[in-house]
């Protein structure tokens, strides 16, 4: 359980992520046999070519796709109620995505929790990897190497459901059913990220995409510290 002061020094998150070329033959002759190679090695692809593989996974690993939408919420309490502060950090600059973000976090929220939805095995990691692939140094709450576990201050609603279970991935859709929080998912899913960014240039319909699953975090999170969900009026977006 996490007190409403505590909470009030977590930054909840998000990251949409898209391939980093608009198609293979974009890529440096080098990349392309790295991805040739990590395409074969994929499960559950077989008779996909390396291309059509590129398209529709490359997104999901550092190396081969890049952030094009980070969404971050506050929470915090004014006369006893809880209310939410929406804001994204997007478009087709990485660095600047990435740089944007490095310096909220350095220079106004030095010593918070970071928290997302299976976090610490996507969000959190594949952002550390696209600073480096940047030649950007990271944040200094993503710097974990060599912490203790309780040293690394990472929140993740995926991980807190397991309560030390680790069989099963448990998706945030399931988690706002369950909970009877607002389901994220309306006319956009994380599959058409890619096609909204290279073919469409949907970059602000991406960031409010991204913006739904931080608010059905905050309210998970909510809910496992038995409090009242926000109120949709006290949810504020920023542009």
């Amino acid at each position: 359980m996490f007190s409403p002061e505590e909470i009030s020094r977590v930054l909840f998150l998000d990251i949409e992520t898209a391939r980093s070329h608009y198609s293979l033959k974009d890529m440096g002759t080098g990349m392309q046999e790295m991805w040739r190679h990590k395409a074969n090695n994929l499960k559950g692809e077989v008779g996909n070519s390396p291309e059509e593989r590129y398209i529709n996974r490359a997104a999901i690993y550092a190396e081969f796709g890049k952030v094009v939408c980070i969404s971050f919420g506050l929470v915090y309490w004014q006369e006893g109620k809880a209310h939410l502060k929406v804001k994204s950090f997007y478009g087709e600059d990485e660095s600047k995505i990435l740089q944007d973000f490095k310096e909220l976090l350095n220079d106004k929220l030095d010593g918070w929790k970071l928290c997302a939805h299976n976090g610490k095995e996507f969000d959190f990691p594949f952002l550390g990897r696209r600073y480096l692939i940047n030649q950007l140094e990271p944040p200094r709450v993503l710097q974990v190497q060599g912490k203790k576990p309780w040293e690394v201050p990472y929140l993740d609603t995926m991980d807190l459901w397991r309560f030390g279970d680790y069989k099963n991935y448990t998706r945030l859709e399931l988690l706002c059913h369950v909970f009877e929080v607002p389901s994220p998912k309306e006319e956009v899913d994380g599959s058409q990220v890619g096609e909204l960014f290279w073919e469409q240039k949907e970059w602000e319909k991406i960031a409010r995409y991204c913006e739904r699953d931080v608010i059905a975090t905050v309210q998970v999170f909510l809910r496992f510290c038995v409090l009242p969900l926000i109120e949709e009026e006290a949810i504020m977006l920023s542009s």
